[in-house]
């Protein structure tokens, strides 16, 4: 399957969700799509309700859930503490394990059957949100090295466009709006969701990459986003762009 057939038939799955109780589903369908063994979405605060805090979806093990819940990893999960401090994606691999406490969560989570390799995309929406979108694999390093580089920016365009989704069917989000993106802003958005970097995009629309800053940000702004990515997705469930 083609890298952009795969990530446009994700976003039709997940704008064609509705309902709370097909979320599951969804998740497992984007695992078997990116060869990933599980993932989840975790919300830890909402600025409208502090009563659904924290809420998930997830495919672990039930036996994982019921281990993590129990022993309020919220609080302890060190992706999750990581993850905080920024935006960006964190790799698994990247964690620090020297304190014995956060080894031996990385060691449980594998023995459930977690797996080894994993990304986790911090979110933060503008009313407060903070959650977060995790993926893991049973890929040896060498292998999950090749996939991470492969579906990482369309991993992180979903986590938003996920973000968005659940929290609309779960009665979370208010209603969005926008003003309208110029023909710059969108181009930009659809070439940053199809991979490009600031610089590739300047070449490609034969602009400055200070233009092309220029353009995200006030997409940004119009769409209400704390980030690029964010920006992508909103714009893509208001039919705004193209990807």
């Amino acid at each position: 399957m083609g890298v952009r057939l795969r990530l446009h038939l994700t976003l039709e799955d997940i704008r064609d969700t509705k309902h709370r109780g097909e979320i599951d589903s969804l998740l497992r369908i984007t695992c078997a799509r990116y060869d990933l063994s599980h993932a989840t979405f975790l919300a830890l605060r909402f600025k409208s309700s502090s009563k659904h805090d924290p809420f998930y979806f997830t495919t672990y093990p039930e036996a994982w859930v019921d281990t993590y819940v129990a022993r309020n990893f919220f609080e302890l999960d060190p992706l999750i503490g990581v993850s905080l401090a920024g935006l960006l994606p964190v790799d698994w691999e990247s964690v620090d394990r020297t304190d014995r406490n956060v080894s031996l969560f990385f060691e449980e989570a594998l023995s459930h059957g977690v797996g080894p390799n994993g990304l986790t995309f911090p979110i933060r929406g503008p009313y407060g949100e903070r959650a977060f979108f995790s993926v893991s694999s049973h890929f040896t390093q060498p292998d999950w090295a090749d996939l991470r580089a492969l579906i990482i920016n369309d991993l992180h365009v979903l986590s938003y466009y996920l973000h968005e989704t659940i929290l609309g069917v779960t009665g979370l989000r208010p209603v969005v709006r926008s003003k309208a993106l110029s023909r710059r802003e969108k181009q930009c958005l659809e070439l940053l969701a199809a991979g490009q970097i600031h610089k590739q995009i300047a070449a490609t629309l034969e602009i400055s990459e200070s233009s092309v800053r220029l353009y995200l940000r006030t997409a940004r702004h119009k769409l209400g986003a704390l980030t690029s990515h964010h920006a992508v997705a909103r714009a893509t469930i208001l039919d705004l762009i193209n990807i």
